[in-house]
């Protein structure tokens, strides 16, 4: 009636045959869960999950508003998706999604844009080729506030 499984059974490996979901080595992934209040910085992170609240300053690979996520501060992303609400001056250097629930506001900045039927966005939205590379917002904290336009590239060759 109860007998003890032998450790040769195939369901208690442990490798990698059996799609086990781990973190690649040297990846870095921030979650913000339901519930959970964070005001701060978060650098260096390659993916951030938000499913709580949280008012930040961000540079990252690729971030996710969960549809229970709020999220407001100034945010550089490769990419990112936004199921809940995503508010502050955000910069998309490739991709943003805005689901179908979900709201983004401020003043925005992106190369590419999707938004899925019932998703909301307002504010100064602005399209741009030449984002920098995320690698450069990286290097430079300060200028990560920043964005170059083109009337600031102009200004700065006439003088």
């Amino acid at each position: 009636m109860f007998e003890k499984k032998s450790t040769n059974d195939e369901s208690y490996k442990t490798d990698d045959s059996l799609n086990v979901s781990k973190p690649s080595k040297g990846s870095a992934k921030v979650i913000i869960g339901n519930g959970v209040k964070m005001i701060g910085e978060i650098t260096d992170a390659d993916n951030v999950q938000i499913d709580g609240n949280a008012d930040v300053t961000m540079n990252t690979d690729n971030l996710v508003v969960g549809s229970t996520g709020n999220l407001k501060g100034t945010i550089t992303s490769n990419n990112i998706d936004v199921s809940g609400k995503l508010k502050g001056k955000i910069t998309a250097i490739e991709t943003l999604t805005v689901q179908e629930l979900g709201t983004v506001s401020g003043s925005i900045e992106y190369k590419n844009m999707q938004i899925k039927l019932g998703g909301k966005i307002s504010g100064k939205m602005k399209v741009s080729d030449k984002i920098r590379k995320f690698s450069d917002y990286k290097k430079n904290d300060k200028k990560a506030e920043e964005t170059l336009s083109l009337q600031n590239v102009l200004k700065d060759k006439n003088t």
